[in-house]
């Protein structure tokens, strides 16, 4: 089979499109013919060696995709050849087969597209548990969504809304905020442009925002927190700017504020009933179309190498999805 291969940790150009051997599923695991799969920021990482996680070598990095059950290893009952799936399986995405623990697949749901599976899981029920499980957000709250013409950003602006929150995307071009804008978020600042503390401040009123989801890290962190209200809670989701913020704590002290850790890949496996929940609320909103993974490009696996380079260079907005079908079928 072809697939990109990581064969040592370092710059993303060092990564190679051959041939693999062809997976074979261990007991537990189903073998899919990946269909689409997207490009998240953390892929970027794990290529490098930035990444908590590091997979030995040589891997395949896409973490989230879909695709066709291929076969099913010992055990297996929930799934057989032939069943459209959606998959998380930390990497492996990026090639045209990939073995994966049965318990990292779900259905692909009924009117998705495999482009939208392959876009769902991963940015949709980081958000999810991030507002939901560790924010509380309540409807009527002001969420400040950083990053929000991104995949993460996004996915953040549908789910608040449809929670029932105000939303003021914030984000480092016109185009991405014009993006946030369409998901539906009631005001737009542009970080690279305006003042985030005071632009924040000045959108309500200088009472601060109730939440922050920040995927960037950088210096934004600090003016986002700066602006948050009494008892404002600051979800650290990423850090995407490259700097992790050095945080007075005194910004703590000060309104009782809460910073807050996100780490969805350990609550899933910590709390399954709740990530099953969570998951089943995503699909009702999307059958009832108030949440849209926003598929801004898709493209083969010969550019995927050169899409995460911008990716992690913050050029790209929205998901990235490579389609590899034609590799599978064609």
């Amino acid at each position: 089979m072809k697939a990109l291969l990581c064969t040592r940790f370092g710059p993303i150009d060092a990564l190679e499109l051959r041939d693999a051997p062809d997976p074979a599923p261990a007991p537990g695991e189903v073998v899919i013919a990946v269909q689409a799969c997207a490009l998240n920021f953390p892929d970027a990482l794990i290529v490098q060696g930035l990444y908590q996680a590091k997979p030995a070598l040589p891997f395949a990095p896409g973490a989230e995709f879909s695709g066709v059950v291929q076969q099913v290893g010992a055990g297996v009952t929930a799934y057989k050849p032939g069943d459209a799936v959606i998959a998380f399986a930390g990497h492996g995405g990026l090639a045209e087969r990939c073995a994966v623990d049965a318990r990292r697949v779900m259905p692909l749901p009924e009117g998705m597209t495999f482009e939208q599976g392959a876009s769902f899981l991963l940015t949709y029920g980081t958000c999810m548990h991030a507002l939901h499980d560790v924010a509380r957000l309540q409807p009527g709250e002001t969420v400040a969504v950083l990053g929000a013409g991104g995949g993460v950003g996004l996915a953040a602006v549908d789910i608040a809304k449809a929670m029932g929150a105000r939303v003021i995307a914030a984000a480092s071009s016109p185009a991405k905020l014009r993006l946030a804008q369409q998901h539906g978020a009631d005001a737009l600042l542009d970080y690279c442009r305006d003042d985030l503390r005071q632009g924040l401040l000045a959108l309500t009123d200088g009472h601060g925002v109730h939440v922050v989801l920040d995927p960037v890290g950088g210096t934004h962190a600090e003016a986002a927190l700066r602006a948050t209200a009494w008892r404002g809670r600051h979800l650290v989701v990423g850090f995407a700017a490259g700097d992790i913020p050095r945080i007075p704590l005194n910004l703590a002290l000060l309104k009782e504020r809460q910073i807050l850790g996100v780490y969805w890949g350990e609550a899933v496996q910590r709390d399954p009933k709740q990530h099953a929940a969570n998951i089943q609320q995503l699909l009702k909103w999307f059958a009832f179309g108030q949440i849209r993974p926003e598929i801004t490009e898709q493209i083969g696996l010969d550019q995927a190498a050169d899409a995460l380079h911008r990716l992690s260079q913050r050029e790209a907005m929205g998901k990235i999805v490579v389609r590899i079908a034609a590799l599978n079928f064609g």
